[in-house]
């Protein structure tokens, strides 16, 4: 029997309610919940991630590790890149370093690198 339930993962960030509505639109969940300093999104089923914002936020440095980044977000895709092309729109940069052909590294907004799958 779980002890837990994981029903979101926080992201520390320098703007909450930016980094929400990225993450809003990449997988099309609503922002439920949007404070000053925090902002929700979660999808019907009910997986969510939230923003906190933390003054000073240095993004990660990956891939090397001066800054870590600790976590990181793999989100399955249809197609790289028609994918590619809709979250750069949206705001996201792809990175440089590109280890692999059946992923690709992007930053959000905020520099978190996040990964799109293909599936």
């Amino acid at each position: 029997m779980a002890i837990a339930r994981l029903p979101v993962v926080v992201l520390d960030c320098p703007d909450p309610q930016r980094l929400g509505q990225f993450y809003s639109a990449l997988l099309d969940w609503p922002v439920v919940r949007d404070e000053p300093d925090m902002c929700f999104v979660r999808a019907d089923y009910g997986d969510g991630i939230g923003f906190q914002k933390v003054e000073g936020f240095t993004p990660p440095q990956w891939p090397g590790q001066d800054v870590p980044q600790q976590m990181h977000l793999d989100v399955d895709v249809d197609d790289l890149d028609t994918a590619e092309a809709a979250v750069l729109e949206l705001g996201a940069t792809k990175h440089e370093h590109q280890p692999g052909t059946t992923f690709r590294v992007f930053l959000d907004p905020a520099g978190h690198p996040f990964c799109l799958c293909s599936g």
